[in-house]
């Protein structure tokens, strides 16, 4: 009996020990420093550091990606997403860079939608619609932060209450993003959110990519393999149609590669509207890998994997160069991309669209993947 008391005895003060390394060894590879704050609320920078010595940082503001910082195929390491350095630059500086974005991402058309027969009018800020979730969206909120003790890897956890009516959406909604960052240089983001009224939501992250380094010249050569046989056509304001176009035969076919800048100027209606690419495409969801970008001087490898219906691809047509990013950068005309994953564009007003509906009782997730290697 006394032995069985003195093994459970070590045990219990192995456990506690190997309970302490842990601990420790989460503090190495995540760090918190204050950013900033914001409506009386602290901005925390979180610097996560993988086995690889890979580094991304987010900051709580926004629940951004701020820095991604992988190798090259030489082993040079360089930051391949926009951000800014300080705080104030972030605050004034564009509203997307590397957010998570809500309630809904993307366009819903002149700010309104109807649900159960009542019209929500939502603020407009993209000429005559309503872009990710209005001015004051999820992208501009102090979220909650935790760095997640008990996971393996580096991983934070971010969570907000956006009340009833914010930016004319209905229902308190519940809102948790959960950012892993694996020794496999994954970037691993698991939505949830939870809603007390029938409401619409679309989540995604907007970070911009460059795959030279960010402010490192365009994104023309990148090569992009998206697995989408289909997209939805645009207006003149950038609503869908309607219309589900296949992509062969047109400069929007990427289910075989292609460079961004080999067809971005041909003559095509789409092309003209978006002043490049600025379109949702319809996701096959039949392979591992849903999108692949590669850029060959660098080697660097970007692959999207996602759980949702459609990925919206930005070339960058709106930059013009007044965004100063990380290191006095200038982020100029089509220097990054997005690969936003998520619904369709004004899903809500388009009953043949995925529905984006979110009832109470029902728990919304979602699951999308940066991955980064070289070769």
């Amino acid at each position: 009996m006394k032995r069985f008391l003195l093994i459970s005895g070590l045990l219990a003060v192995a456990g506690i020990v190997m309970t302490g390394c842990h601990y420790s060894k989460i503090k190495e590879m995540v760090q918190k420093q204050v950013f900033g704050s914001k409506d009386g609320k602290e901005v925390y920078l979180f610097t996560l550091r993988n086995k690889a010595d890979n580094v991304i940082r987010l900051t709580n503001y926004g629940a951004k990606i701020t820095w991604i910082e992988v190798p090259d195929k030489n082993g040079k390491h360089d930051n391949i997403t926009f951000g800014y350095d300080t705080f104030d630059q972030m605050v004034a500086g564009d509203m997307s860079f590397g957010s998570v974005v809500g309630r809904y991402a993307n366009r819903i058309a002149k700010g309104t939608f109807t649900l159960d027969g009542v019209v929500y009018h939502l603020p407009l800020n993209n000429g005559p619609n309503t872009l990710h979730g209005g001015p004051k969206g999820w992208h501009s909120v102090v979220w909650n932060a935790e760095i997640i003790s008990e996971s393996k890897v580096p991983s934070v956890r971010f969570t907000y209450h956006s009340p009833d009516m914010e930016e004319g959406f209905p229902g308190n909604v519940d809102a948790e993003v959960v950012y892993t960052w694996t020794d496999n240089n994954e970037i691993v983001m698991d939505y949830k959110c939870t809603t007390d009224k029938k409401t619409v939501i679309n989540v995604t992250n907007h970070a911009y990519f460059n795959l030279h380094g960010a402010g490192n010249g365009d994104i023309l050569d990148h090569v992009l393999t998206l697995r989408a046989s289909a997209f939805t056509p645009v207006d003149s304001v950038m609503i869908p149609t309607g219309e589900i176009r296949p992509v062969a035969g047109t400069p929007f076919d990427f289910t075989t590669p292609h460079t961004i800048g080999e067809r971005i100027g041909e003559n095509y209606d789409q092309l003209k509207l978006g002043l490049g690419y600025d379109h949702n495409f319809i996701l096959d969801n039949t392979d591992p890998v849903d999108v692949t970008v590669y850029e060959p001087a660098s080697g660097r490898v970007l692959e999207v994997i996602t759980d949702q219906p459609g990925m919206q691809l930005y070339t960058g047509n709106f930059l013009t160069g007044s965004q100063i990013g990380h290191g006095g950068k200038p982020y100029n005309y089509r220097t990054g991309f997005c690969l936003e994953s998520g619904h369709y564009p004004d899903s809500p007003n388009h009953p043949d669209f995925p529905s984006t509906v979110l009832n109470p009782g029902e728990t919304f997730k979602s699951q999308t993947i940066y991955r980064f290697s070289t070769k």
